[in-house]
């Protein structure tokens, strides 16, 4: 056991090694599985008892140290408001859940390789596999930040088939090339005979190159329509910590402005600014009697098609419990829902708002909330809410006075391929990601957060403009290469004239097909395993 123990810490070492945002060692992935197939392959040969825990401890150990290294960020968010010891508790959540998923799957394939042959074992592997990113991304608990398919953010010419798997595609890619891989191996310590043996490895050099060919010839000809608008982007470099709390409102919208008619010109069509950029509490329906609101129409009157998103701390007030998140003030005896939002404001008095759907588990809603609401007051303790955020159920598009149409992603949402293409279904030329990632300190998780918008890009083959309070902002073309960036925790602006473009991926058009099919596919394995199970003890 011990060399099966360190078999499983070189996969861990290598799915790190090729996680962003390390350059240039993504192609890693597709043989970071190897040790630890090995290692299992050695205890089912073993004459070696309980097995199947053997596997659990090798699978659980090599995830939880990759998801540990990768994601260790997660602990800086949580420090600056809490005992470093109890940061310590609650970051191991994101940290051994994902683990704890992906050796699930990883054991289950184990069962499989008892029940039936090695071929629908790896089979049953790879739908378990998808199946649990999926379920990752789709629960009260969703955080699919470490989706295989994620590993290739860095390395984004690689992919560009994207824009017809979407990440998805990605993590079949991974998974089947290591099995490849390691058949090779086993079929040179084996001598397998040489047709069979040249046959296996002609199937894994297709499978490894011709997508990587593929996706070499899409980037170096992919060409962008001509169909221009000058936007800004704005990082304003305000601590989140302070802006909360120190800094007022008006100082920080006043900042915001001094920065954007620094680089803003005449023909500009939209200025991005940040998540939460306006940062007090507004009423929707009163917005437009608010001070900020007036300061901004005053700035915008010096741009003839000028718009602005903007984040924005904001509620509504009813007369009845009218949502599931809807909060009770019994001083006022009023309803009223909280959002973390974005809104565009234009010339003229109408508004448009977008309330953020992909909330954060724990800070920004109570996982399982109607079973888990005596949790609150934990949440709440670790800067969360006593309530969840008030949320949409699907994404809304806004439109400027001359009909382009803006995709208002809001921080952690821009993680999701699916979401993000729902916007381009609804007419979407190009979108923003308005984020404040200065929670995690300067940590990869900025770094990761920034390349991860690439994917959206390609998927979608829209520009991406994403405003970030204190880093990084960036502009990313339909490829996605990232043409202008600023520095991390410093204040800028940019400007840039981006393509917007109309056209529908094969990939927007339909979705994560892929692992839809993976999620029917395992729970035709899981119905097998369980059938077995019965009829065993029967």
């Amino acid at each position: 056991m011990k060399k099966n123990y360190q078999l499983a810490l070189l996969s861990a070492f290598l799915l790190w090694l090729a996680w962003p945002p390390i350059p240039f060692t993504a192609l890693i992935l597709l043989v970071a599985l190897i040790p630890l197939l090995q290692a299992a392959e050695n205890i089912l040969e073993s004459d070696e008892k309980k097995k199947g825990k053997q596997i659990w401890r090798i699978a659980i150990i090599c995830f939880f140290i990759w998801n540990t290294a990768s994601i260790y960020w997660v602990f800086n968010s949580l420090h600056a408001v809490m005992p470093v010891w109890l940061a310590l508790i609650i970051s191991q959540i994101p940290f051994f859940l994902g683990a704890v998923l992906m050796a699930l799957s990883f054991w289950l394939y184990f069962q499989l390789r008892k029940l039936t042959s090695k071929t629908w074992s790896y089979i049953g592997f790879v739908c378990l596999w998808i199946g649990y990113e999926y379920l990752h991304q789709t629960w009260d608990l969703a955080f699919p930040w470490m989706n295989l398919g994620n590993g290739f953010a860095e390395s984004h010419y690689l992919v560009q088939w994207y824009e017809y798997t979407g990440v998805y595609g990605g993590t079949l890619w991974v998974i089947i090339s290591n099995i490849l891989l390691f058949e090779n191996r086993l079929a040179i310590k084996n001598k397998l005979e040489r047709v069979r043996k040249v046959k296996l490895q002609s199937a894994t050099a297709a499978f490894i190159l011709l997508p990587i060919l593929l996706s070499t010839l899409i980037y170096v000809n992919y060409e962008e329509r001509v169909n221009p608008a000058n936007i800004v982007v704005v990082q304003p470099n305000i601590d989140p910590y302070e802006k909360f709390g120190s800094l007022s409102t008006s100082d920080q919208v006043e900042k915001l402005i001094k920065l954007s008619e620094g680089i803003g010109q005449s023909n500009t069509e939209f200025f991005i600014w940040p998540e939460t950029a306006i940062s007090k509490g507004t009423e929707e329906k009163t917005f437009r009697e608010d001070s900020n609101f007036i300061r901004i129409q005053e700035f915008l009157n010096n741009y003839k098609n000028g718009n602005l998103i903007s984040g924005i701390e904001s509620y509504s007030i009813y007369d009845s419990a009218k949502t599931e998140t809807a909060r009770y003030d019994s001083k006022s005896g009023i309803y009223y829902d909280v959002f973390n939002a974005a809104v565009l404001i234009e010339n003229s008095a109408k508004l448009q708002f977008y309330h953020k759907s992909k909330l954060v588990p724990g800070v920004e809603q109570t996982p399982f909330s109607n079973s888990l609401s005596f949790l609150k007051p934990v949440f709440k303790a670790f800067g969360g809410s006593s309530g969840s955020y008030g949320k949409q159920s699907e994404p809304s598009v806004f439109y400027s006075q001359s009909g382009i149409g803006a995709a208002p992603v809001i921080c952690y949402e821009s993680i999701w391929g699916e979401y993000v293409a729902d916007y381009i279904k609804k007419d979407a030329q190009f979108i923003t990601i308005i984020t404040n990632d200065g929670w995690w300190g300067n940590t990869s998780g900025k770094d990761q957060h920034l390349q991860y918008a690439k994917l959206r890009a390609i998927e979608t083959r829209r520009w991406v403009a994403r405003a970030a309070n204190t880093g990084i902002s960036a502009f990313i073309d339909q490829k996605g290469t990232i043409v202008q960036r600023t520095k991390w925790w410093m204040p800028g602006a940019l400007k840039q004239d981006i393509n917007l473009n109309e056209e529908l991926t094969f990939y927007v058009r339909n979705g994560d097909y892929i692992a839809k099919i993976a999620v029917l596919g395992s729970a035709a394995f899981l119905i097998f395993l369980i059938f077995s199970v019965i009829k065993k003890r029967v």
